[in-house]
This record gives structure tokens, sequence and C-alpha cells, in this order.
């Protein structure tokens, strides 16, 4: 709060820091708080939501015998009549559950190596305490007039919504098999799938899936075909989560997807669907609006399909947002002459968080998720263009012919 009015003062580096630590000592849904408001640029400054964005929910694993014992009551079996081989120590932990690399006893078929997904101990009533501070907290702000426009009492109900998911690995499970049949015909895109019937609130049994960190490719060099066709490929799947499916993974970042080098084409692996979004119909009309404005370097419709998002809208001077919206898109082409969508949305964020205009959090979060993708797309490939995809793709298809049949036209691989 002190250092709130001097953003680019040694006070206020000293600050994000302390803030970074204390998330990461306060507990899971403190970290995930975290990790969530880092997707919120509409909410929070940008130099918050870039400290926030290093948050790692990296947690101390639980014992093998509580692991044990959470697979045995979550499916009524000794441990060893589920799995051939299990290790005991998990390859990952997180601040919801650990990862553990087993292979599953099958009947009459090749033993399969799976990834064993099980929640920590008491996570779920540490979370509830967690809730309980958080709601306090929430209520206290809205007695200050400085953090009115945060609504941090309504965003802590969403970060509740957001937190259901993460905790609940059966709903991970369904994530996953919808994913699945979405992309059902895409030889190239795949997910781990479930052992179904080894799915359970506190333990999540798949596939476990082989390859390289996309991280991998974006560090190396010279560029090559391989790096193109990955960066294609990543603009192509998301284009057709939002255009086609209306189902978004909700976390797309290079620790989430893995490559597989096939004889002809790289195969990508996305891993981690406890986060998806899912617009309403009218949210869904009103982004690719937006989109189509962002295409057309329109900054005033732009900010006009941004006031629509919420019915609810707290803009503070809606007329203003439209005329300055407009003015930084045309300053920032005359400057940079930039087509760089995330550089759009993110000139976009700066005006919402200025004029207190109130946004969907899963439209912001599709919204977040394009900025991410298109920033690790570039580095592999500077002449893509998704602005130039998403024009050909919104306009060829003029609201009358199929989604599906445009996509495989033009977007997909």
């Amino acid at each position: 709060m002190f250092a709130a009015d001097k953003p680019d003062s040694r006070l206020r580096a000293a600050w994000l820091y302390v803030l970074l630590r204390t998330l990461e000592y306060a507990g899971p849904a403190f970290i995930k708080w975290g990790q969530w408001a880092a997707t919120r640029p509409d909410m929070f400054p940008a130099d918050i939501c870039q400290q926030l964005s290093k948050l790692h929910s990296q947690a101390p694993a639980h014992t093998f015998y509580e692991t044990r014992k959470i697979i045995e009551k979550a499916f009524h079996l000794p441990l060893d009549r589920l799995f051939e081989e299990f290790s005991e120590k998990p390859i990952a932990s997180g601040s919801i559950a650990q990862v553990h690399k087993a292979v599953l006893r099958t009947k009459g078929q090749k033993p399969l190596v799976v990834a064993v997904k099980v929640r920590h101990p008491r996570v779920s009533t540490v979370i509830q305490r967690d809730f309980v501070i958080m709601n306090w907290l929430a209520r206290m702000s809205t007695k200050f007039s400085s953090l009115e426009h945060l609504q941090l009492d309504k965003t802590v109900q969403q970060f509740a919504t957001f937190m259901t998911k993460q905790v609940d690995l059966t709903l991970e499970a369904a994530h996953l098999m919808r994913f699945i049949y979405n992309f059902r015909q895409w030889r190239n895109v795949s997910f781990p799938r479930p052992i179904y019937p080894l799915v359970h609130p506190e333990v999540l049994v798949e596939t476990f899936e082989e390859g390289r960190s996309i991280q991998e490719f974006i560090d190396e060099g010279p560029r090559t075909k391989l790096h193109s066709q990955l960066a294609r490929l990543g603009s192509s799947l998301l284009l057709k989560m939002l255009l086609s499916d209306n189902f978004i993974h909700g976390d797309l970042h290079p620790g989430n997807m893995f490559v597989k080098l096939g004889k002809k084409v790289p195969q990508l692996i996305l891993l981690d669907v406890g986060m998806t979004a899912e617009l309403s119909q009218r949210n869904r009309y009103i982004l690719l609006e937006l989109f189509k404005a962002l295409s057309d370097k329109d900054g005033a419709r732009v900010a006009r399909c941004a006031l629509e998002f919420s019915e609810d809208q707290t803009c503070t001077n809606p007329e203003a947002f439209i005329g300055d919206v407009d003015n930084t898109f045309k300053q920032y082409l005359s400057v940079r002459g930039t087509s760089k969508m995330g550089d759009y949305i993110a000139e976009l964020f700066e005006q919402v968080r200025r004029y207190r205009v109130n946004l969907d959090g899963e439209v912001c979060t599709v919204m977040v998720t394009v900025v991410i993708l298109e920033g690790w797309q570039r580095k592999l490939d500077m002449s893509l263009d998704i602005m130039r995809m998403v024009k050909e793709l919104l306009f060829k298809a003029e609201w009358t012919a199929s989604f599906e049949y445009v996509m495989g036209a033009i977007a997909a691989p």
C-alpha cells in the first residue's frame, strides 16, 4: 500500500519481492490465487502480474506412506495389486498434488506405463482455512476506497470456482476426455488419457506421455522448419479451441506442452488441463467481434467490445475510455508499426485497469492465453502472424460457413 504510488521506486521493487515470497509461504490456496491473479491484468498493474507469473507451485512432497494410504483408500485395493512397479519418489510435486511414475497391471495385455497424480493429504482442509482468511481480507478491502474497484469480494468468489477445478481430479479427467474427443481427428495434437475406473477426486491415473518440453525448442537455435511447424501448430490448436470448440486450455505456458518428434511432423502433447475456459454464447460472440476489431487495428471498436462484456459495468467514464484506447492504438501503430496481437491486448488491459472496466473472468483467461501463446510462438518463428490467421478465419467464415470447414481449410496443420 505504501509503495502503490511509486511504481518505479526501489521500495515498490522490494514490496513486490516480499509479496511473491509471502504468497509462496502462505499455503496452496494463496499460491494458486497468485497464479490466478497473474492472469488478471485487467485488475492488477502490469508489474504485479509479471511478478506473480514467477510464482511456482512447487511444494514439498508428502511421504510414500501417505501416497500408498490415499491410493488404497480411493480404489479399495493394495498398491501392489494395482501396479507392477511404482516409483516411491514423485517426479513432480505442486501445491495441490504430486505425480508418480508407475507400471499398471493389466490382464493378458502388455503392462502400461502411467502417471499417478495423488492429491496432498488434508489439502482440502488447508484450502478451506485459507478461504476463510481470504474472505476476511476481501471484506476488509471494501472499507478502502482506493481498493473498491478491484471488487476483491467478487474475485474471491471467482477464484473459489477456479480452485474447485484444481482440487477435484475427476474434473481434470473429464477435461482430458473432452479435449481428446475435440482433437480426435488431429494426429499431431494429443493429451494424456485417463485410465478409468482408476479416477477419483484424490487420485488420477493417466497414460504417461514421453516428450521434450517445448521450452527446449524455444531456447535452442538456429531456427529451422521444425520451429515454424511448432509455432503454426500452436496457433492452430488455439484457434480451434476458441472458434470451433469453445473449450480452451487456460494454462498454455511452455511447461505444459511437450513435443514428440515423428517421421514427418512433430506432435504436441498438452498437459495439466485443470484450468479451462468456456464462454457463454454472448461473451463468445463479443470476443470474436473484439478479435475482428484487433485484426483491423480499430481501437474504438475494441474498447466498445470490452465495455459489453459485463452487464454490471463499473467503468468510470466509457466515452473517455473509448477515446483513450483508440488514441493509444494509433500512437502505438505510428511508433512501432506492430501487428502483434499480444501487444494490442496488453495495451487494452492497461486502459481497462485505469478506467476500472469490469471484464468477465473467463474472457480474461482466454485473452491472457492468447498473449502467452503468441509470446512463445514468436520466439519459435518471428514471421508468424496470428493476427492475419484470425482475420482470414473470421472474415472468410462470414458467419455462414461451418467453423469446422473453415478451420480445416485455413488453420489446421
